[in-house]
């Protein structure tokens, strides 16, 4: 009998095989306006590699197998490693290569650096997000380290800076590159670390950490950047996984977490059992030490989710353009058509301002640059990671029941989407920042009003917000804080739409994203340009 039940038609193969720059008009066009022109070369080429089968792949095995502690080695030794898949070591390699970790502390760094690693860091995230984890700490670790790094560890600047990565289990000094992590949160406190319990204690040189870590971010990290409380107060602590002498130092790795998403990444349980520790500025000032590297480990999750969400979007328009229904391309029904064009115009909007922000933030010498930084660093943070996960479940529909399915990419960038919103400072600790910065920070609204005032007169709707946020800032509420740090997100991603965008662009951007009456259809031929954008083409 001929049991052939069916013939597999209209059902798209997955998207690989792309350039995930050149695909990327607004990220293109971000990168040349905010100074990183000089990098658009390379950022192809990069964008190519990640957009290719074989990347893709990578960033699926290292999630479908995770890594394990490894406590003890054959001999019974005590080990406190960790083994990771090999596509984790490559994702790795690929990373340090394009120096995602470093790029903008190099010695002559170039101007506009810090925008082509912001753009680096997009691309990778469309691929595999658990290695940004070690990345990002390094990142954020690598300034501090260059000012304060402990008298024996002064070796470590060389291989902080190289472009290797060196995952082998020895001494930093030993290693042709170096990765850097953080242990802050502990179980009764987690944000709020004044309520620390591990002390340190003074040995000559150095300082004795007892206690423990819920989070131990990284534990295959040469190094370790923690919080404990010293006779002074709460202090920054160097915590080397090895001691000079080559000894292993007493840090005891307990469990690896069993988390929703983020599952190619290790993150730990830790004690600290007489762990040496060399302290990092005067005892009490640990909150301040850490609050260094906060904004830039808060900026990278504002990136990460973008590049999350972009990686969904592909993937959805990719889809769109190739599945029929009702006798038509999805792409081509109109309500579905309205859906993915506010869906390319979130991420219009998104693009201009997290890389004007990366422009503040490689001008943050320039006090207004600074004090721009400081402010929607957390606020972007705040809108983009708190945005992204509704924003992949739409995604998700357009693909219908498959992109619902292990098989496709989209479940894992979802179960990512959580863990940006929550790492390095949930939702309301994000906007109780803002309140702080809005109400201690002298300038701030003169800075806003200077922002705003070169787009003033353009759209009506942009015009109301900003007197609406006026008025609210004359005696700003800590219950109106998500609507107020919301509000700023939308008034300072708008002016950068006015500015940049062309004017129908623009101006739907305000309309949908301002306008309180609610959804208004967007003009047809602004949707064709969105969507063409999206996919890289010219309009």
């Amino acid at each position: 009998m001929h049991w052939q039940t069916h013939t597999v038609f209209n059902q798209p193969i997955p998207l690989k095989n792309s350039n995930l720059f050149l695909s990327d008009r607004p990220l293109c066009e971000a990168v040349i306006r905010e100074g990183a022109a000089w990098d658009a070369e390379l950022l192809a080429s990069i964008g190519q590699q990640l957009g290719a089968a074989e990347s893709l792949e990578l960033g699926r095995l290292a999630n479908a197998n995770p890594p394990e502690l490894l406590r003890y080695d054959t001999t019974g030794e005590r080990l406190d490693d960790v083994r990771f898949h090999p596509a984790w070591h490559l994702l790795m390699q690929g990373l340090c290569a394009n120096r995602v970790h470093n790029l903008a502390w190099e010695e002559e760094a170039r101007v506009g650096s810090f925008v082509a690693r912001a753009a680096r860091f997009v691309l990778h995230a469309q691929v595999e997000s658990g290695t940004l984890c070690p990345i990002t700490m390094t990142f954020a670790a690598t300034p501090l380290l260059q000012q304060a790094l402990p008298m024996p560890f002064h070796d470590w600047l060389k291989p902080l800076l190289s472009d290797r990565y060196d995952p082998h289990l020895a001494p930093g000094n030993q290693k042709r590159g170096l990765l850097i992590g953080m242990g802050m949160t502990e179980k009764q406190g987690g944000t709020d670390v004044l309520s620390n319990t591990t002390r340190a204690e003074k040995s000559g040189d150095e300082y004795r950490l007892v206690g423990h870590k819920w989070f131990f971010s990284v534990p295959q990290s040469d190094a370790h950047l923690v919080l404990a409380q010293a006779k002074g107060g709460l202090s920054c602590f160097f915590v080397p996984r090895f001691l000079p002498d080559g000894q292993r130092n007493g840090v005891r790795l307990e469990r690896l977490k069993e988390k929703l998403g983020n599952r190619s990444n290790a993150s730990s349980e830790a004690e600290f059992c007489d762990a040496s520790g060399w302290l990092l500025g005067e005892e009490g000032d640990g909150v301040r030490q850490i609050l260094k590297m906060g904004g830039l480990t808060r900026f990278d999750c504002a990136l990460g989710s973008h590049g999350l969400m972009r990686r969904a979007f592909s993937v959805a328009l990719y889809h769109a353009h190739r599945r029929q229904a009702f006798g038509k391309n999805l792409v081509d029904q109109p309500l579905m058509r309205h859906v993915l064009s506010r869906m390319a115009l979130e991420l219009e909007g998104q693009t201009a301002m997290l890389f004007r922000l990366a422009r503040a933030w490689d001008s943050r010498r320039n006090e207004q640059d600074a004090l721009f930084a400081r402010l929607f660093t957390p606020v972007a943070k705040f809108a983009v990671c708190k945005g992204g996960i509704p924003f992949v479940g739409e995604a998700m529909e357009v693909l219908g029941g498959i992109g619902y399915c292990e098989e496709s990419e989209l479940p894992r960038l979802y179960r990512e989407m959580p863990v940006n919103s929550i790492w390095e400072g949930s939702g309301n600790v994000m906007c109780l920042d803002v309140l702080r910065v809005l109400g201690k920070q002298p300038g701030i609204v003169d800075l806003l009003s200077d922002d705003f005032a070169a787009v003033k007169g353009q759209d009506r709707h942009f015009d109301r917000a900003w007197r609406q946020l006026q008025q609210r800032l004359r005696r700003p509420d800590e219950a109106q804080g998500r609507e107020i740090t919301q509000l700023l997100w939308r008034l300072g991603t708008g002016a950068q739409m006015l500015r940049h965008a062309s004017p129908p662009i623009a101006q739907a951007w305000c309309q949908m994203m301002l306008d309180t009456r609610g959804t208004s259809p967007i003009d047809e031929q602004v949707q064709n340009d969105l969507l063409l954008r999206a996919t890289g083409a010219a309009n």
